[in-house]
C-alpha cells in the first residue's frame, strides 16, 4: 500500500511540475531577441521602460503628435468634457512636461 501511495505521489508531483512549467511559459513568454542595432523594437532599451509596444508608440514623437491631435479634436468637439478631463491632470507636472518639451524643441531648431 505504501509503494502505491509513493508512486501516486511522485506521479502527481511530476504532473504538477509540468503544468507549472506550462503556466510559466504561457504567462511569462521569453523576450524577443534584440535587433543588431539595439532594442527589440525601434527605440526600445533592453529591459527598460516602456516595454509594451503601445506605450513605446505613445511615448515616441509621432505618438505624442497623435495624442495632441486627439486632445485638440476633443477640445473642439466637446470643450466642456475636455476641460473637465484637463482639471483631473496634475497642473504642475503637466506644465513642467510641456515647458520641457517646448525648450527641447527650440534648442533643437537653433542647432
Amino acid at each position: 500500500m505504501k509503494e502505491q501511495d509513493t508512486a501516486a505521489r511522485t506521479e502527481i508531483l511530476a504532473r504538477l511540475a509540468l503544468s507549472r512549467e506550462e503556466l510559466r511559459r504561457v504567462l511569462d513568454p521569453p523576450r524577443p531577441e534584440p535587433r543588431p542595432h539595439g532594442g527589440s523594437t525601434p527605440g526600445a532599451v533592453p529591459g527598460g521602460f516602456p516595454r509594451s509596444r503601445t506605450m513605446q508608440m505613445l511615448m515616441s514623437e509621432r505618438g505624442l503628435g497623435i495624442l495632441g491631435a486627439a486632445a485638440a479634436g476633443l477640445l473642439l468637439a466637446r470643450p466642456a468634457l475636455a476641460l473637465r478631463l484637463l482639471r483631473m491632470l496634475p497642473a504642475s507636472a503637466f506644465a513642467k512636461m510641456m515647458l520641457t518639451r517646448a525648450f527641447t524643441a527650440l534648442r533643437a531648431k537653433k542647432e
